[in-house]
Order: structure tokens, then C-alpha cells, then sequence
């Protein structure tokens, strides 16, 4: 390696020359740059550096017997310096922990945040290994680097998080796929494919549209095409640089959704799982991610297996996303794997208690992990992806940016990219609110689509009877759910004359995204008992005023309900408090709707106090008059 490092003046120097930066007594930013060859027979060299504060960073403890200050005196190296590293950064500076950047760049995204930025290519043997020397842990925030070198430094005792050979795995897919074939990890069907005769085999034998692959050097769709028939199969192959560059081919997934699960493993090989995401790609680039996935618990908790079980097939420590596929009939495929912090995890930073990048640095540092789940209800991530080239597509980011810092619950991430490109990640915005409902409105707003349709948007709430004679009563928890805004369906379902649709229903609330049910009880109040039964969604009985006895039948069965089948009731026929009461439980974890509610109640005072200094002026005779004529 090539490369020559200048000295940074010393204080004592410093403070005799004026001249020089450090002449106040503070140290400012250096900037290191390579030797200037002009005039010269030396070659350029490949690596140089810009840092800030000293040279020699601290040494891992363990390497010497100085008391740690804050979270550790270990410095961490990191190959790569686009978004992922400023994120760490920026989670390193709150933690304190000094990041030193290696990337070729020197107008990076993480250059401004890091504590050293090394000028150099992390593709270079050389550069890889001298930048090493500075670290107490070097990880990645790009897979694709020099692993083999990374080899070579930890049998020289270097500390690589996570492991070269996992590196290695991950960097050629068809290794990647094979290695988690053999772990027993779910896949779409894939095979090897080095001559035109064999990939029209796998055609035959996978069918068609065929997805071809490249090994390596494949992300945010680059290095995938699709043939659509045996004839395309000659351009595709040519489009991806031929088999030499390395292919293979999956067979087709008919997917319904795009999943998504951040797993965090330790040093000692402990794990901890981030909620399942829903990844909306366009172009084969991530564009949307929903957090939590909206799909039946099971599917997340098999996802969630999936992924544990295969971060748990690699070596060393880290955050891995782990991106999959949920299919029509309820499989879940493991699609690929990074091994760093993910696009998909961006929304932790507002919307977990620890944000992956935090979650990264306590990993590869020994720490204890953080809890990974959720302290927003609802978060939802939006990429800014490069409209236009240069100027053009700078100004409409900017409009997007303007108008998301008067969204609520919005934060705005900007790389600060020197350069727009069409379809660039330039940054990303993440929007938290009280529900999966109140942040995609929130994006709407943001894109300026007005795409509100009643028909379609998801139910919170439901009101169910046991026939269209009690909607005289139900109508009024109707009438209240609308007064608040929430989204809810009105149907009958018959306990006795429809038991069928009744169970299904029950079954499917919670995965139909309900969170409570208002239902109208008969004499026998089969309807909301027996729904309560079926479905962990919370079930308000509204007592129906019956000819015989008056509702009191109705009341009564709710009440004596057996233990483990809780059943909330209101007085007979007050289907209006009964739709109160939803509101409240879902104003519990709904700020906004908290808000309203407290209004509505402050409303209600206000009548009664008005209404009492009424009839302390009229005087009781002269009221009744007024408002009590009949």
C-alpha cells in the first residue's frame, strides 16, 4: 500500500507558531489528504484521512488497565461510509463511542459525524489492513468489501463483527441460499446455472416467468431479471453479463407480501427479534415499510422463527435483517439476508425503545442487548428515492421535506448525498402515530393523494346484532364511532340462526385488524358470549330491550358470563354508552383519539354547568316554563 500519512502538529508546536490551527489552544478538524505526487515518481497513494480530535484511538478493554469513561473506550471501525454509517453514527454520538469510517468517498454521508474518516477503498487488501490497526471492532454497513482480507485479520487477532466467513456467505447469494438449504431454512426452489442448456432446463423444470440471479454484487434489484419464456432466456443471461459473471435461477414465488425481521445477536450467540415489518418495494427498491405487519399472529411468530433460525446458522455478532416472502398458502420463504443494520429498520430509530443501529453498536461492543420492540402503536417508513436528476430532483425532495416537517408524528432523515440520481436512496422519513390508520392518512397527506374511500379503509370497530330488529338501539354506538372518526362495520350475525358465520367472524377480527366489538345481546346474550369466546378482541354486550322482561334477561346473562369469558356491558338499550365505552379503550393507546375523547367529556360538562347557571338565574318556576312545558 501506498500511502503516506502527515503528522498532526502537536500542542506544544501549536502553541508556538500562531500560524498553526491549534494556536487558540483548542484543537480544531484536521483534514488528511493523500501525498500530493506532483513533481514525483510515486504513485498516488489510495488512502488518506480526515479526522477530528487524536490520532491513536483507544484500545479495546481488556488491552489495558484505563478506567472506562462512559460506555466504552473501544473504538469501532467501520467499512463504509454511505447512510448506514452516518445511522451509526449518529446512535455512536449518543452513546459516546468514537466510530472511525473507511470509505472512498470523502464527501461520505457518515463524514460529518464520524470521529475519524479514513480515504480509501474497502475493496483494498492494503487499506483494509492499516485501517484495522486503528480499531478496537471492525463491522460492516455494506457487504460488499474485501472478506477475504477480513480472513486474513482475525487469525492475526483483529476483532470482526460479524465473522469473515459470514461476510463470505452473504456476499455470493447462490453460497447464501445453499448455505441456509442446508440448515433447513424454507426457499423457493434454486438451482446453478452455467450454460444455456441448463438454465433452459431449469426453465423446464421450475416453469415460467423464471427469476435469474446474479451471485454477487446484487441489491436493490440490480443483477435480477426475469425471462418470461424459454426465447427471452438468451437476453436475459446476456442483460446480467453472461454466465461467467455467475448466475442462478429461483423458481417463481407467487407472493402476497413482502416481510421483513430485524434480528440482533450477541456475543454469546443470544438473540433478540424486532417486530415483523411489511416491506412495499417499487422497482425493486424498498419504498414503504409498515411496522407492525399486518398479518395474522402465527405468520409472525413463523416469520420470526425463520429468521432467528437462520441469523443462529452464522457467525459473530450483530444486527441482520432478514427479508422474506409470505405466500398464498401461508408459507413464509426466506428471500435474502444482510448481514448489518437494514432499510427495513430505519423506523426503529423513532419507533422501537432501541433503535437498530444502537442495537448494532451494543452487539458488536458486548453489551446487553436493548429492547426491540415498539414504543409507537404504529410507525410507517417512506423512502425519498431521487425523482429526477440533479437540480430538478434536489427541488422536488425538498417540497416533500417541506411539507413532511408539518406532518405529525413525522421525521425527517436526509443523507445529504452530493449527488441525485433517478432512483437514488437520498433519504427516508418515518412517520409514528396511534395506528396503522392514523400514519397511512398521515402519508397521504404527505404524498398529497387524496385516497380516503370508506369502502376501503380497514375497520377498527364493529357492530354486530343478532337481527336488523335491534338497529333502532344499535345505531346509536353508530352514530358515536362516526362522531370520533374511527372506522368501523355494521352487520348482523346470528348466534342461533347463523352459528357458522358467527364463528368464522369471531376467528377472523382480529386479523381483519378489529380491536373491539360491539354486539347487541338477546335474552340469552348468546351473541356477545358466545363471540367473546372465540376471539381475544374485547366484546361490549349492549342488552336489548326484550317484550317479556324488559331487557333484564339480557342484562343478567351478560353478567353471569363464566370465568375466563369477559364480557363488558351498559345499561339496557344504551347502545350510545357502549360506543363511548369502545372509544375509550381505543383512545388508551391513541392519542389523538384521547384528545377527543377528553373534549367530548369536557363538552358534556359544560352543558351541565350552563344549564345549572341557567336555572340559578330563571329560578326554578321560569325554567321549568321554558324547558319543561309538557
Amino acid at each position: 500500500m501506498h500511502a503516506r500519512l502527515l503528522s498532526a502538529p502537536s500542542h506544544a508546536s501549536a502553541a508556538s507558531s500562531s500560524s498553526l490551527p491549534f494556536a487558540s489552544g483548542r484543537p480544531c478538524r484536521s483534514s488528511w489528504r493523500p501525498w500530493n505526487s506532483r513533481g514525483t515518481t510515486s504513485p498516488p497513494p489510495p488512502l488518506s484521512l480526515r479526522a477530528s480530535a487524536s490520532m491513536q484511538p483507544a484500545p479495546p478493554e481488556g488491552q489495558n488497565n484505563l478506567p472506562v469513561h462512559g460506555v466504552t473506550n473501544t473504538v469501532v471501525g467501520v467499512l463504509g461510509g454511505g447512510q448506514l454509517g452516518k445511522m451509526l453514527c449518529q446512535a455512536a454520538s449518543q452513546m459516546g463511542v468514537k466510530m472511525v469510517i473507511l470509505d472512498p468517498l470523502e464527501n461520505c454521508p457518515a463524514s460529518s459525524l464520524c470521529h475519524e474518516h479514513v480515504v480509501g477503498s474497502f475493496n483494498d487488501g492494503d487499506t483494509v489492513s492499516e485501517f484495522a490497526k486503528r480499531c478496537g471492532v471492525l463491522t460492516v454497513e455494506i457487504e460488499h468489501v474485501d472478506a477475504v482480507t477480513l480472513a486474513k485479520l482475525e487469525k492475526q487477532g483483529i476483532d470482526c463483527e460479524p465473522k469473515a466467513s459470514t461476510i463470505m456467505i452473504i456476499q455470493d447469494k447462490y453460497r447464501q441460499k445453499t448455505h441456509f438449504s442446508n440448515f433447513g431454512i424454507p426457499l423457493p426452489d434454486f438451482v446453478e446455472v452455467d450454460t444455456l442448456s441448463s438454465i433452459e432446463k431449469a426453465g423446464e423444470m421450475f416453469g415460467y416467468p423464471l427469476m435469474v440471479k446474479s451471485k454477487r454484487l446484487a441489491y436493490d434489484g440490480r443483477g435480477n431479471a426475469v425471462a418470461h419464456d424459454e426465447k427471452e432466456l438468451s437476453s436475459v443471461v446476456a442483460s446480467l453479463g453472461g454466465f461467467e459473471h455467475g448466475l442462478y435461477v429461483e423458481r417463481w414465488t407467487s407472493f402476497v407480501k413482502e416481510l421483513s425481521v430485524i434480528v440482533a445477536r450477541s456475543r454469546d450467540g443470544s438473540t433478540v427479534c424486532y417486530p415483523v415489518v411489511e416491506t412495499i418495494h417499487k422497482d425493486n427498491i424498498c419504498h414503504v415499510v409498515e411496522a407492525p405487519a399486518e398479518v395474522p399472529d402465527k405468520i409472525k411468530k413463523l416469520a420470526t422463527n425463520v429468521a432467528e433460525k437462520a441469523i443462529k446458522s452464522l457467525e459473530g455478532a450483530g444486527v441482520f435483517a432478514v427479508e422474506l416472502f409470505l405466500t398464498q398458502d401461508g408459507q413464509v420463504l426466506l428471500n435474502e439476508v444482510a448481514p448489518r443494520p437494514h432499510n427495513s429498520g430505519h423506523h426503529t430509530i423513532e419507533a422501537c425503545y432501541t433503535s437498530q443501529y444502537e442495537q448494532h453498536l451494543r452487539a458488536i461492543l458486548g453489551l446487553p442487548l436493548g429492547d426491540p420492540s415498539m414504543k409507537a402503536p404504529a410507525a410507517i417508513m417512506y423512502n425519498i428515492l431521487g425523482e429526477n436528476e440533479g437540480e430538478a430532483g434536489f427541488t422536488l425532495a425538498h417540497q416533500l421535506i417541506e411539507r413532511a416537517l408539518d406532518i405529525p408524528g413525522a421525521s425527517v432523515h436526509w443523507y445529504a448525498k452530493p449527488e441525485m440520481r433517478k432512483q437514488r436512496k437520498m433519504g427516508h422519513i418515518t412517520i409514528v402515530g396511534p395506528s396503522k390508520f392514523s400514519v397511512k392518512a398521515r402519508l397521504d397527506k404527505l404524498l398529497q393523494r387524496d385516497v380516503y374511500d370508506p369502502e376501503k379503509v380497514k375497520p377498527r370497530a364493529a357492530i354486530i346484532m343478532g337481527s336488523d330488529s335491534d338497529l333502532p338501539v344499535m345505531k346509536d354506538a353508530a352514530v358515536i364511532l362516526k362522531k370520533f372518526n374511527i372506522p368501523f362495520e355494521l352487520t348482523v350475525v346470528s348466534a342461533h340462526r347463523t352459528p357458522e358465520r358467527m364463528y368464522h367472524y369471531a376467528l377472523s377480527a382480529k386479523e381483519r385488524g378489529l380491536e373491539v366489538i360491539i354486539a347487541g345481546a338477546g335474552g340469552a346474550a348468546h351473541l356477545p358470549g358466545m363471540v367473546a369466546s372465540l376471539t381475544s378482541v374485547p366484546v361490549i354486550g349492549v342488552p336489548i330491550m326484550t317484550s317479556s322482561l324488559h331487557g333484564t334477561d339480557s342484562l343478567l346473562s351478560i353478567v353471569q358470563m363464566p370465568k375466563g369469558i369477559p364480557v363488558a356491558t351498559v345499561a339496557i338499550g344504551n347502545a350510545e354508552n357502549a360506543g363511548l365505552l369502545a372509544v375509550r379503550m381505543l383512545a388508551s393507546r391513541d392519542a389523538e383519539l384521547w384528545d377527543k375523547a377528553t373534549e367530548y367529556q369536557q363538552d358534556l360538562r359544560d352543558v351541565v354547568l350552563e344549564k345549572a347557571k341557567r336555572l340559578e338565574e330563571l329560578g326554578w318556576e321560569e325554567y321549568s316554563k321554558l324547558y319543561f312545558k309538557h
